[in-house]
């Protein structure tokens, strides 16, 4: 049985010459209460119905990401009108197209980003959140694209405003953000260092294009950078961490850099020193993505289609992918990325033989 929380996003899907009445079940993970991955539980219900701006996905593939962690324990509910069903990238086909839509047609392969619905054979995204799937890749892979992608671009390119022949330091290199945002700064000419949490994910930066990886257990990031530039400083850090990190990133970066913060993992709340902030002339700034319009997602994901894609066509920039889990699994797949193990991206798929 379905659940009837889920009654505002679903609709129905017909069979072809099939009554209206008639609709076709699909699998999707329900959160049963908050808590641990064990209140992750299969279920069945009916399809989302696209809006007139929307398109139905047939899901091959979802990407895991940590704000789903957050969500199934209860502090991070999805924006008004969202899918409470986690997961906020897909990759698969288009089964349906909202009668505004014009850009894609039945059949397509796309990934796109969403505020909710990921978990599912079928979910509705806004056909301006969506992107082809790049030449060569994988539905798996396309499914760990939107979330990075989107992110990073908007975050470090626009806000941080990062320039070829400039230095940046990337927190948590081996997140998928990291493993991102490492590829795409090495290839559009920036000097990049990173921080992980061990001898072989900072070998795993190296071979991602990082000049330089600090095991954030054994060495001060702060001193480290300082050390590589010469005492200079970093032009721009990219930060997921938060808490006691936003003071050290600040002394970390050269004069008129920027700190990008796009995470509070280890807590939201700080004390600065303004006059150091005013000396070093540093911008301070930051952003979330769910919350944000259709508009203001539709611009990044144009952005992202003139800037990246051309990237991942040619296979200069890839997604890294660490483990691929069924959605049966999902409480595994939580498990993996909460155990920090990872490398890349976790991805679910829907059936056995997704391509």
């Amino acid at each position: 049985m379905g659940d009837a929380r889920m009654g505002h996003a679903m609709g129905h899907l017909f069979r072809p010459g099939a009554r209206r009445e008639t609709f076709i079940a699909m699998r999707y993970v329900d959160v049963s209460a908050p808590g641990g991955p064990d209140r992750l539980v299969l279920m069945d219900g009916p399809p989302p119905k696209p809006g007139v701006r929307d398109v139905l996905i047939r899901v091959a593939a979802a990407g895991v990401n940590r704000a789903d962690v957050l969500q199934r324990e209860g502090r991070y509910p999805p924006p008004p009108g969202a899918s409470p069903v986690l997961g906020l990238e897909v990759a698969g086909t288009v089964e349906e197209c909202g009668r505004a839509v014009t850009q894609w047609n039945t059949g397509d392969r796309v990934c796109g980003l969403v505020a909710g619905g990921g978990y599912a054979e079928f979910c509705a995204a806004p056909a301006v959140q969506c992107l082809p799937v790049p030449d060569g890749m994988s539905l798996i892979e396309a499914a760990a694209l939107p979330e990075a992608t989107f992110t990073v671009w908007d975050n470090l390119f626009q806000r941080g405003r990062l320039a070829p022949g400039e230095t940046v330091l990337i927190h948590g290199g081996c997140s998928g953000i990291g493993t991102t945002a490492i590829q795409l700064a090495h290839v559009l000419g920036s000097r990049v260092l990173t921080t992980a949490g061990s001898a072989a994910k900072c070998e795993a930066c190296i071979q991602l294009g990082a000049a330089a990886a600090f095991n954030y257990h054994e060495v001060d990031f702060v001193e480290a950078a300082r050390r590589f530039t010469d005492d200079r400083g970093v032009d721009v850090v990219l930060d997921i961490v938060g808490g006691s990190y936003v003071a050290r990133n600040i002394r970390a970066l050269a004069v008129e850099g920027r700190l990008v913060q796009i995470a509070v993992q280890e807590g939201r709340r700080v004390e600065l020193d303004l006059h150091q902030i005013m000396e070093q002339r540093v911008t301070l700034t930051g952003s979330t993505l769910r919350s944000r319009s259709v508009e203001e997602k539709g611009a990044v994901a144009r952005e992202v289609r003139a800037r990246v894609w051309p990237l991942l066509d040619a296979g200069r920039v890839r997604p890294v992918i660490d483990h691929v889990f069924p959605l049966a699994a999902a409480a595994d797949a939580h498990r993996r990325i909460e155990s920090s193990e990872h490398i890349g991206k976790i991805v679910l798929v829907m059936g056995e033989s997704v391509r």
